[in-house]
């Protein structure tokens, strides 16, 4: 068969069948995207598809950030692409596929069609997304409005991500012929985003009378979670196929052209997890992948007894498998029977590792070295916070001489006031719970002990203690304390936080619902004084709208406080 009977055989029978490659790919490992780009093109061959769809930018992997500016990286990148524009000679599948490309002095993030042992069309997205967790107008420049790409004797209309977020390109599109929509994405993870996802590409087929395929990458890059679920409405707007949340697969679907209409006639139907669930295993997405792309041979942490460090354990195991989790029980004078207690029971639900190594010794060598610096001094928080940077320095070391990566476990709320101390309990690699208010690692802790979805590796039933999750909680660093002692109850410190940080309300908004005045603004004042240890703190899961790091981007010197 010739390369133009090739293109002519989906037009004449009004007929494709489509795959969609939801897949994991490794940001900078051009050649490994490649040969999971391959090997995901020889499965849907195997299916009898006629084109596969990649999500954005493939072959070096979303969201490259500076990487883009080295000339050596762009240029492996297209070299793959020409390799893989090569196999399409076989007669089998075509290929949509993402990748940096410069053209002339501007670089674009390109989505490319291969077929027949060629590039047969690029396009550059148009809408550079410059917010939140993006800023691709620091590296790309933006295409044209683009017209749809030819395939076959289909005319398929390709937006890029951002592009099907409004309504230009998608109008432009439909105006200049493209028969269907097809949306390679790097779309992250917050709680609820699926839901806005579906509303918003609604919007854009009520628009374009078009049918609509949505293929978002999966998998931790950084802080950053893509949680896939990938999906295809009908031209009607009702749900063509569904594909599932947090899992790599490629979904063959039948498309049929009836009249001018493409209308889907198979393709799979997952229900998506709810909020609990999708948060759990975000946390869990992102700290496997941020072990395993780094290539840590596992982690170790801290097991207080308390509940932070409990859920991080059980999402450590979750995630990696208790052979790679290493757990160590740092107590002192104020360690309670109570802790060690519950230490021991989460770590025989798990069935882990687990080390008992006192930092007394530790502590009385810097209190003894401090002597006669602190002479006349009262004893206070410097004092404790000793024992904390007594008990990071002992874990760095265990991660120094074994290589096992350091697991922290503050949670948002936390280190959204400051209650966390630099060099102690910061001290580490990653935190899987970085991004949850402390109000959500109870109510997960809850969760996880009821359900086990499929795909992680811990064990079933109770994995985390219940005293764990009802006991009054306290970092024991001194006798009889609570962490109401400096903070107020968790229910309202999280609602007043999450006033302050994802929805940037007034004072006075704030105060509104019920809060009191002076308590709102000793915590926007805690919220700003404590900018400088968030930069200083280990990277984590973005779980929310508005994560420390990448989203809010405050300045450390800052003397606005909102007493309007």
């Amino acid at each position: 068969m010739t390369s133009a009977d090739r293109s002519s055989d989906l037009s004449r029978a009004g007929r494709l069948r489509l795959a969609v490659a939801q897949l994991n790919p490794v940001l900078g490992d051009v050649t490994g995207n490649l040969e999971l780009a391959r090997r995901a093109r020889a499965e849907a061959a195997g299916q009898g598809a006629d084109l596969v769809l990649f999500s954005e930018l493939f072959l070096s992997g979303y969201p490259p950030e500076d990487l883009v500016l080295k000339p050596a990286f762009v240029a492996a990148c297209r070299e793959a692409l020409d390799t893989l524009a090569g196999e399409t000679a076989d007669g089998g599948p075509g290929v949509l596929v993402g990748l940096p490309w410069r053209e002339g002095d501007k670089l674009h993030n390109a989505v490319a069609l291969l077929d027949a042992g060629r590039v047969v069309g690029v396009r550059f997205k148009v809408d550079l997304p410059n917010y939140g967790e993006f800023d691709e107008k620091r590296v790309f420049q933006p295409g044209p409005l683009p017209g749809p790409l030819g395939f076959r004797g289909l005319r398929l209309g390709v937006p890029v991500c951002e592009d099907s977020w409004n309504d230009e390109v998608c109008e432009c599109l439909a105006e200049t012929g493209a028969e269907i929509l097809l949306v390679p994405n790097g779309s992250p993870f917050h709680a609820g985003k699926p839901e806005v996802r579906l509303q918003v590409m609604v919007q854009r087929v009520v628009e374009t009378d078009l049918p609509l395929v949505y293929c978002n990458q999966v998998g931790g890059q950084d802080e950053l979670v893509f949680d896939g679920a990938s999906f295809a409405l009908q031209a009607d707007r009702s749900l063509a196929f569904q594909m599932g949340e947090f899992c790599e697969e490629i979904a063959v679907s039948d498309w049929r052209r009836d009249g001018e209409t493409w209308i889907c006639e198979s393709g799979p139907r997952v229900a998506l997890p709810d909020t609990d669930s999708a948060r759990w295993q975000a946390c869990v997405l992102g700290f496997r992948d941020y072990v395993e792309k780094n290539r840590f041979p596992g982690v170790v942490l801290g097991l207080s007894g308390g509940i932070d460090s409990a859920v991080v354990a059980a999402m450590a195991v979750d995630a990696l498998g208790a052979e790679r989790v290493h757990c160590v029980m740092l107590p002192y004078r104020y360690t309670s029977d109570e802790s060690l207690a519950d230490a021991q029971g989460c770590v025989d639900a798990l069935g882990l590792r687990y080390d008992i190594v006192s930092i007394a010794p530790a502590v009385e060598g810097f209190t003894e070295c401090l002597g006669p610096l602190f002479a006349g001094t009262h004893a206070g928080v410097t004092e404790e916070n000793l024992q904390s940077r007594a008990r990071g320095t002992i874990l760095m070391a265990i991660s120094n001489k074994f290589g096992a990566m350091v697991a922290t476990t503050g949670n948002k709320s936390e280190m959204s006031v400051g209650y966390a101390t630099l060099y102690g309990d910061m001290n580490g690699g990653f935190n899987p719970i970085k991004d949850l208010y402390k109000t959500q690692v109870y109510r997960l802790a809850a969760w996880r002990n009821a359900n086990r979805p499929e795909a992680l590796k811990g064990p079933d039933g109770i994995v985390i203690p219940e005293n764990i999750i009802t006991k009054v909680p306290t970092a024991e660093l001194r006798e009889n304390q609570t962490d109401q002692d400096s903070l107020p109850e968790y229910d309202v410190l999280d609602d007043i936080l999450e006033c302050l940080v994802e929805n940037e309300m007034s004072v006075g908004e704030i105060e509104a619902r019920g809060h009191d005045r002076e308590l709102i603004h000793r915590i926007e004042h805690l919220l700003y004084i404590a900018e400088y240890k968030r930069r200083q703190s280990a990277p984590g899961v973005k779980i929310t709208r508005k994560n420390f790091g990448r989203d809010r981007r405050y300045p450390i010197t800052n003397r606005f406080r909102d007493r309007s």
